[in-house]
C-alpha cells in the first residue's frame, strides 16, 4: 500500500508516453492564492478535507451502477468497526459527538463550533488518535462545555434512539453517566496515549502501550506460545477461566451451526447489503461477493483465503475490498484492521499500467536480491487505474495505491491486484502548490524539475510500488506460510520499503522508455530520488510530539534515507543554509547503489524471515529523529498554511423510487459522516444528507 506522503510531488499524470511528452504541465495553486483550489472543501487547523470524484460512474450500465449502490452501503456498515478497533471507547464518543452535531439548535455558537471541529477531527482519523502520528489529541472544548451542549443535544431530540448496540440515553441521568465515563477517555491525554506504540515508553510493551483493543489488558509475554486459529479477525482476551481465548468477529451462519460473534451487528448488516449487491453482479463477481458473505458469516480463515482467490482473477469494472485487511495498526503485526472501498475502473489510465504489469517478470529478473529469491514462475499482476466512490473504516485518502491481497499462499499461486487511485490523487494535487516545493527543495534545479517532473515521478513511483514492488521476490522454503510470523512488528515497514525501494532501483531501467512509460528518463529519475531524500525530512511535520516515527510508511522512508546516507558517503547529504535544513542527492549513481544494497538485504530478511536483521535496521535508521530538526520543518510549514493531513469526502451515491442511481458531491464532510452515522442511529437521518438511505430491514435471528 503507498500512503501519500509529504513529498512534495503531488499530483497525478496519465502514465503513457503521449501525456508524458506532450501534455504541458498543470498550474497548482499556492499557498498565497487569493482562491481556494476546488478539491479542498473544509478545513480544521492542519487537516483538509478534499471532495474525490469519479465522473467514470456515469459511463456505468444501470445494473452495475446498483451493485456500486450496494456494494457502498456495505462499506458503510462495517465503518464503526475501526472506531472500536482503536480504543473501547471510540464508538461511544462517535455517538455522543454525532448527536451533538445532529441536534445543534440552543448550544452557544462558540461551543458549536468547537465541538463540530473536534467531530470532524474524530471521524477523519477514526478515533481521537491522529491517523499517521498514533498520539492522543484532545478537545479545545472544556468537560463542561461538553456536558451543557449534550443536555441541549438531548432536549432537542438528541439520544432517543439505540446506536447499533448502544441503548438509547433517554434520561439526564443516563447521559450524565456516560458523560462521566467518557470524560477521561476524552479529556485527559496522559489516559490512552497511543493507539498503537511500536516504540513504548519505559516500563511498558507494544502492547501495554497501544489503546486498540486487539488484545486487552494482556502483555507480549501473555501471549508467548498462544497460537491463534483467525490471526486476521479475532480479539485476543483472558476467557472466564483465566486461559486465553479468541473473540472471533462474525455475524454467525443462518442456520446456527456458527454462532455470533464480536461485531456481528455490523457483520450482518454488511451482509444484508451484499445479497443486494450480489443480486445484480454478474456470474464471476456474483461468486466473489457469496464468499465474502460466507467469510463473515463463519470468519473461518478458509472462508477468507476463499474469498481472496477468487477476488484476485475477477478483475470486474465495479471492483471493492472489504474485510479485516492491513496490519498496520496491531503493534504485534497480526490483527487485520476493518476497512472498505469501492472503485471505477479509469480506463486509460489503466492501459499504461498493464504495460508494466506485463513485463514484471523481466523487472523481477532485473532485482539486485539473490538468484534463489527471484521467482521462477510468474503470473502477471492484475493492475488498473480507479476512481474511488466509498472509502471506510481504516481506508483513507492518502492511500494512492495499493496492492491485495495480503496473504503469501495467493501471491504464489494467482498473483495480485493492484489498484492506483487517480481520483485520490487528483483530489490531493488539486489541495497542494508548489510553495513546499520551494521552501525545502535544495537548490534551483530541485525546484525546476520537480516543477516540470515531479507529477509524472510520483506517479511511476506509486505504479511501480504496486505493481512490480509488493508482488515480487520468493520466500525460503520454510516460510510457506509468509513472512508476517517472523518479522512481526517490523513486516509492514519492510515490505513498505521493499516496495518503494523497487520503484527507486528500477526507474533508471531502458525498458520504462522502450514501454513508453516515462519521458525525459534522467531528469524523472533524479526528481523520484530528489523527492525519496527528501522526504524524510518534509514526512516529520506530521510528528508533532516525541522523537520517534510509529507509522510504518514513514519509517520506511527514514529507513531508506537514513541508510544510503551512511552506507554510501558522498550520496545523500544534508546541510544548513541561512539557518534552515535541507537535504540534496549529491550523486544520484551513488544513491542507486545504496539502493541496491538496501532492497538486496530487505530481500533476503523477508525470505529468511531475519528478525533481528530487520530490527537492527528499522530501530537504527527508521526510528528515531531529531526533535530541534522537527521543529524548524513544522515552523517552516506553518508559514506556507498548508495541510498537514487530509481526509476525504466521497461521491454521494442515492437510490430513488424507481431504484435509479443518482451519483453527487455533497462537499460537506458533516453530512457524510452523519449520513454514515444513520446506518445504525434513526435520530441523524434528519440531519445527514437529505436523500433518506434506502438501508434493507434487518433480519430476523
Amino acid at each position: 500500500m503507498v500512503q501519500r506522503s509529504s513529498r512534495f510531488l503531488l499530483f497525478l499524470c496519465l502514465l503513457s508516453s503521449a501525456v508524458a511528452q506532450t501534455a504541458p504541465a498543470p498550474k497548482k495553486h499556492t499557498a498565497a492564492s487569493n482562491h481556494r483550489p476546488s478539491a479542498l472543501v473544509a478545513r480544521v487547523g492542519d487537516t483538509g478535507f478534499v471532495q474525490l470524484k469519479a465522473d467514470s460512474f456515469h459511463s456505468l450500465k444501470a445494473n452495475q451502477q446498483e451493485l456500486a449502490y450496494w456494494l457502498s452501503q456495505a462499506a458503510i456498515a462495517i465503518d464503526p468497526i475501526i472506531y472500536d478497533q482503536l480504543s473501547a471507547y471510540a464508538i461511544r464518543e462517535k455517538r455522543l459527538l454525532e448527536e451533538i452535531v445532529a441536534h445543534p439548535a440552543g448550544i452557544p455558537p462558540a461551543t458549536m463550533k468547537k465541538i463540530k471541529d473536534y467531530a470532524l477531527l474524530f471521524w477523519a482519523n477514526r478515533g481521537n488518535h491522529n491517523d499517521n502520528t498514533a498520539q492522543k489529541f484532545v478537545p479545545t472544548f472544556s468537560f463542561d462545555e461538553l456536558k451543557r451542549a449534550a443536555l441541549i443535544a438531548q432536549k432537542n431530540g438528541a439520544f432517543k434512539t439505540a446506536y447499533a448496540d448502544l441503548p438509547a440515553l433517554d434520561s439526564v441521568d443516563a447521559l450524565n453517566a456516560e458523560l462521566e465515563q467518557l470524560k477521561q477517555s476524552l479529556f485527559d491525554p496522559n489516559f490512552e496515549p497511543m493507539d498503537t506504540a511500536k516504540s513504548p515508553e519505559a516500563g511498558k510493551d507494544i502492547l501495554q502501550a497501544s489503546s486498540n483493543t486487539f488484545y486487552p489488558g494482556l502483555s507480549l509475554n501473555d501471549l508467548k506460545g498462544f497460537k491463534e486459529e483467525h490471526p486476521l479477525n479475532s480479539r485476543v482476551a483472558p476467557g472466564p477461566d483465566g486461559n486465553l481465548t479468541e473473540i472471533v468477529y462474525r455475524a454467525g451462519t443462518p442456520d446456527g451451526s456458527v454462532p455470533p460473534g464480536l461485531y456481528a451487528n455490523f457483520l450482518s448488516k454488511a451482509n444484508e447489503c451484499l445479497e443486494k449487491a450480489k443480486a445484480v453482479a454478474d456470474p464471476q463477481q456474483a461468486q466473489v461477493i457469496a464468499d465474502l458473505i460466507r467469510y463473515y458469516q463463519t470468519g473461518g480463515p478458509n472462508d477468507w483465503l476463499k474469498f481472496g482467490t477468487d477476488w484476485v482473477q475477477n478483475n470486474a469494472i465495479v471492483d471493492f475490498a472489504n474485510g479485516f485487511i492491513e496490519v498496520y495498526r496491531d503493534a504485534r503485526g497480526q490483527k487485520g484492521s476493518s476497512q472498505a472501498f469501492v472503485t471505477v475502473t479509469d480506463q486509460k489510465v489503466t492501459e499504461a499500467m498493464i504495460k508494466l504489469a506485463q513485463n514484471a517478470e523481466y523487472f523481477e529478473q532485473k532485482a539486485p536480491w539473490a538468484d534463489q529469491y527471484k521467482k521462477t514462475s510468474f503470473k502477471p499482476p492484475v493492475v488498473k487505474a480507479v476512481e474511488t466512490l466509498i472509502e471506510t473504516g481504516d481506508f483513507h485518502v492518502n492511500t494512492v495505491g495499493d496492492n491485495l491481497p495480503n496473504e503469501n499462499e495467493i501471491h504464489e499461486k494467482y498473483g495480485t491486484k493492484n489498484f492506483l487511485f487517480t481520483g485520490s490523487s487528483r483530489a490531493l494535487s488539486n489541495a497542494a502548490g508548489y510553495s513546499a516545493l520551494e521552501e525545502f527543495a535544495p537548490d534551483a534545479a530541485a525546484v525546476a524539475r520537480g516543477k516540470k517532473y515531479g507529477d509524472e515521478a510520483e506517479d511511476l513511483l506509486t505504479a511501480m510500488h504496486e505493481v512490480i514492488g509488493h508482488g515480487s521476490g520468493k520466500l525460503s522454503d520454510r516460510l510457506k506460510n509468509g513472512a508476517e510470523p517472523y518479522l512481526k512488528e517490523y513486516f509492514s515497514t519492510l515490505e513498505e520499503g521493499r516496495a518503494d525501494l523497487m520503484a527507486l532501483w528500477n526507474v533508471w531501467d531502458p525498458k520504462l522508455k522502450e514501454l513508453g512509460l516515462i519521458s525525459n528518463q534522467e531528469e524523472v529519475a533524479k526528481t523520484m530520488y530528489d523527492g525519496a531524500a527528501l522526504v524524510a525530512l518534509t514526512q516529520l511535520r506530521r510528528i508533532p510530539k516525541g522523537d520517534t516515527i510509529e507509522e510504518d510508511h514513514e519509517r520506511d522512508r527514514a529507513l531508506i534515507e537514513g541508510y544510503i546516507k551512511d552506507k554510501v558517503p558522498g550520496s545523500i547529504e544534508e546541510f544548513n543554509r541561512n539557518g534552515k535544513t535541507y537535504i540534496r542527492v549529491k550523486d544520484y549513481q551513488l544513491m542507486r547503489k545504496g539502493v541496491g544494497m538496501l532492497l538486496a538485504e530487505l530481500m533476503r530478511i523477508k525470505a529468511e524471515g531475519d528478525y533481528d536483521a530487520i530490527k537492527s535496521l528499522v530501530d537504527k535508521y527508521g526510528v528515531h529523529f531529531d526533535p530541534a530538526l522537527r521543529d524548524q520543518v513544522v515552523a517552516r510549514y506553518k508559514k506556507l498554511h498548508l495541510p498537514t493531513y487530509y481526509a476525504g469526502v466521497n461521491p454521494m451515491l442515492t437510490q430513488s423510487s424507481g431504484d435509479t442511481i443518482k451519483m453527487s458531491y455533497p462537499n460537506d464532510p458533516v453530512k457524510q459522516y452523519l449520513y454514515y452515522g444513520s446506518m445504525y442511529d434513526e435520530g441523524l437521518k434528519s440531519s445527514a444528507i437529505e436523500t433518506s438511505p434506502k438501508w434493507p430491514a434487518p433480519k430476523q435471528r
